[in-house]
């Protein structure tokens, strides 16, 4: 593994007002001392714009540049490279959901293909007249590219040729296309799949958060597959940490038996290796709530519950073999979903139900 150090180096975020993204550029604004970091954002309204104003407004800082513009236009990424040279590119840009890939697959291949193929020919270019270019590139894959698989836990040596959605084939598509550049310009790259993030200032789409939403209103909630999906709940802290050790950490350059270069490529899972039922899930919530004062003590969740069946793109398990980010990083998530979600709930009430 060649290591890389974040210091004095410029450092590209995409997706940096993202939920992800934003965690990562604020833990690299307290970790390092002369990092600078330059964070790319469409500020898309796929959900509630409010939320990603929000977590920029938490990222002031000089050291961090906010460009708002599309990963998908190529123009706009070229001259990005061009002004600031990265070092280390974190592309977690991308148009997220399962379920929202089944209506409106357009802004999946612009964001997720089109985009991603942009940032992987940037990478390309910064090696160009002999510069020395992109050190490391990281990327977010999913979780979802593991399809209908039956064997659990989830290792990054099972063969994920059955996506069961356009967002699953498009985050598989990322890792084809970097071990493409890997092996063909020595582009030094890692994909993450990462296991249903959740915490404070996440997605709105996300079941803990939609949920949330409609309890307040009165809603019902609906749990899919009758509540017997499990989940590798994970928390984004542990998420981020996951990110800046493996940033740090990049597949090494080296050549083959046939003097050829072999493409220094890996992918890792970050989840918390140990799935929460749904319905588990679900309660711990509701007392968090309860606790955090979203909720009145005396609300009737059972009259608020529908068990429905499985959508369309949905799998019933996920379940992160981590062993290998243990073995090459030293690092296993570990927040419990119930610290978690008392983060969520307590930050919930900061920001909707807090007189500003």
């Amino acid at each position: 593994m060649n290591k890389i150090t974040l210091e004095n180096k410029v450092i590209l975020v995409t997706g940096a007002a993202g939920f992800i993204g934003s965690n990562l550029v604020k833990r690299l604004l307290h970790d390092t001392t002369a990092a600078t970091i330059v964070g790319i954002d469409n500020m898309n309204d796929y959900y509630d714009v409010r939320l990603k104003e929000y977590r920029l407004q938490q990222l002031q800082d000089p050291r961090f540049i906010f460009i708002r513009g599309d990963i998908a236009d190529r123009s706009t990424i070229s001259r990005l490279f061009a002004d600031h040279k990265p070092a280390v590119v974190v592309n977690l840009a991308a148009q997220a959901g399962v379920r929202y890939s089944i209506t409106n697959p357009d802004a999946y291949i612009q964001s997720n293909i089109i985009g991603f193929y942009n940032i992987l020919e940037a990478c390309r270019h910064s090696y160009d007249d002999g510069q020395r270019g992109v050190e490391h590139l990281v990327y977010a894959s999913s979780s979802s590219v593991y399809g209908s698989n039956k064997k659990v836990p989830y290792s990054t040596d099972d063969k994920v040729d059955n996506p069961v959605s356009l967002y699953a084939a498009t985050k598989k598509s990322n890792e084809l296309l970097a071990h493409a550049y890997s092996k063909l310009y020595n582009i030094p790259s890692t994909g993450l799949r990462f296991f249903t993030v959740y915490g404070p200032a996440g997605r709105p789409d996300m079941a803990y958060f939609g949920f949330t939403n409609k309890l307040r209103k009165g809603e019902t909630i609906q749990i899919f597959n009758y509540g017997n999906c499990k989940r590798d709940f994970t928390f984004v802290d542990d998420i981020v940490e996951g990110v800046v050790r493996i940033m740090q950490g990049a597949p090494e350059k080296r050549n083959g038996d046939d003097g050829l270069p072999l493409p220094p490529y890996n992918v890792y899972n970050i989840g918390n290796n140990q799935p929460e039922n749904l319905l588990t899930f679900v309660d711990i919530l509701q007392q968090e709530l309860v606790r955090a004062g979203v909720l009145p003590a005396d609300y009737d969740f059972e009259a608020h519950k529908q068990l429905v069946p499985m959508q369309p793109g949905d799998v019933p398990v996920t379940y992160a073999d981590t062993s290998a980010l243990e073995r090459d990083y030293g690092f296993k998530p570990s927040t419990p979903l119930r610290q978690g979600l008392r983060a969520f709930a307590e930050w919930y009430v900061r920001f909707y139900m807090t007189t500003k």
